[in-house]
């Protein structure tokens, strides 16, 4: 038998075979093929190596997992003891990066801690490495510890911790690259709750919110690249976006939402923007020409127009506040927990009108992944929703975590990584599994 390739798979020429042969095979070929578009779209994994995801803007293309297996309770595959913080994780390969706060050990007496950032096995939890400094907790309103999250890049993991500490480390060993301080060796003291911002990557450089204005480091070795003002930051990350052929950063500071040149750090536009304690937390959202920001404590949110002189409000609204957790925008509308109401909400990017809101989540935190909003309430309540702006659509809902919860969830290769303030990290599996991914049910919604 003789299989012509320049011809469909089902064009068979038999030689001294009978035609029942052939049949079969051309089914058997035909088959094969329509299984293997049949397959999965979670055949592949979407890393998330930083905050915010691959392109920082909190959002996996990851798809094919299954929401519906938390309807039956949560699958903890490992949880894992990491320390005090805030900080989220990366996920890259088949690593997962965290950090957090622990007390030395050894001798009883010894209160001095150390942070901890923690190479772990994604899908056993193993240790795989750790890297630990001397790193006072600083429990100061809250319960301290790490805020920003690692970075991987190019193999590389970069760091940051709430008093300065900037490290860059082999991603597969741990052995330390370059370290550096910000207030030791570059003057820029941290903000009252110490530095949040998670390093960003921009092309040779690590983009960090410290002093008024940023700070770039070379990425290669940490030299310092530019500095701004020795004032206070804010505890946003710098967002990449990029202005007519330009790497440019829009970053939340301290009293100002500011854009940079990211090469050289001149400030391109700035335009005030206060929040009740200087708590300037969440990212800008910038799409095109368009830039969306919102914060907690009363402020609210405002969607503006990016020109070459500085920022057009195109409409603001008090009514919709992300005080810890920031935004996505997906198809024209802003998926987000409003702290105020402790409800996730719906809005129209375009007019800011509520579509729709859902109470429960406190002031928790979400992310999406395949179409679908992963959310985290503040008492570690895990809630899968539909990404849609014509109601509010519930797929699954289970207990994850106890106590604090206000670090960010992540998805990637079919596992859901969340923690607690008090270090509790856990892995939760959401994979398509042996089974086809079940027809989603529709729950009732609560609108207003």
């Amino acid at each position: 038998m003789i299989l012509n390739r320049a011809e469909s798979p089902c064009k068979i020429v038999t030689l001294g075979r009978s035609w029942t042969v052939a049949k079969s095979l051309c089914l058997a070929v035909c088959t094969i093929s329509i299984l293997t578009m049949m397959l999965p779209a979670a055949a592949w994994a979407d890393d998330w190596p930083n905050w915010r995801g691959p392109q920082r803007n909190g959002i996996s293309q990851e798809a094919g997992w299954n929401p519906l297996r938390l309807n039956d309770g949560p699958d903890i595959v490992w949880r894992k003891q990491i320390g005090i913080g805030f900080s989220s994780m990366a996920v890259s390969g088949d690593r997962v990066y965290a950090m957090g706060n622990t007390k030395k050990g050894g001798d009883p007496n010894d209160q001095s801690q150390t942070d901890v950032l923690w190479c772990l096995d994604a899908k056993k939890g193993g240790e795989l490495w750790r890297h630990a400094y001397d790193s006072p907790l600083q429990p100061k309103n809250y319960e301290g510890g790490p805020n920003a999250t690692p970075t991987v890049e190019a193999g590389r993991v970069y760091t940051l911790s709430k008093h300065g500490h900037v490290l860059c480390l082999n991603a597969e060993t741990g052995a330390v690259l370059w370290q550096t301080h910000l207030a030791k060796d570059h003057g820029i003291d941290p903000p009252n709750w110490g530095f949040a911002g998670s390093p960003t990557i921009i092309e040779d450089l690590v983009v960090l919110n410290a002093g008024s204005y940023g700070l770039a480091l070379r990425k290669r070795d940490g030299r310092l690249a530019w500095k701004s003002e020795k004032g206070p930051a804010g505890y946003a990350s710098p967002v990449p976006y990029e202005w007519k052929g330009k790497p440019c950063a829009a970053i939340l500071g301290h009293r100002e939402l500011y854009g940079v040149d990211a090469a050289s750090g001149r400030v391109l536009w700035k335009n005030p923007w206060t929040t009740l304690h200087d708590e300037n937390i969440t990212d800008p959202i910038v799409s095109g020409n368009k830039l969306f920001i919102s914060t907690g404590l009363g402020t609210g949110s405002t969607l503006f127009e990016i020109g070459d002189t500085g920022l057009k409000e195109l409409w603001s609204r008090k009514g919709f506040e992300n005080w810890l957790g920031t935004s996505v925008l997906w198809q024209g509308h802003i998926y987000g927990i409003d702290s105020k109401r402790g409800a996730m909400e719906c809005l129209d990017l375009d007019t800011g009108d509520v579509r729709w809101s859902q109470g429960g989540l406190g002031v928790g935190s979400l992310m999406m992944a395949g179409g679908r909003l992963i959310a985290l309430s503040d008492k570690g309540r895990l809630v899968i929703a539909e990404a849609m702006p014509e109601k509010y659509v519930r797929l699954a809902w289970t207990q994850i975590l106890d106590g604090k919860c206000w670090t960010v969830p992540v998805l990637t290769d079919g596992c859901i990584y969340a923690r607690n303030a008090a270090g509790d990290l856990v892995c939760i599996d959401v994979s398509a599994g042996y089974s086809e991914l079940p027809r989603v049910r529709r729950f009732p919604s609560r609108t207003r």
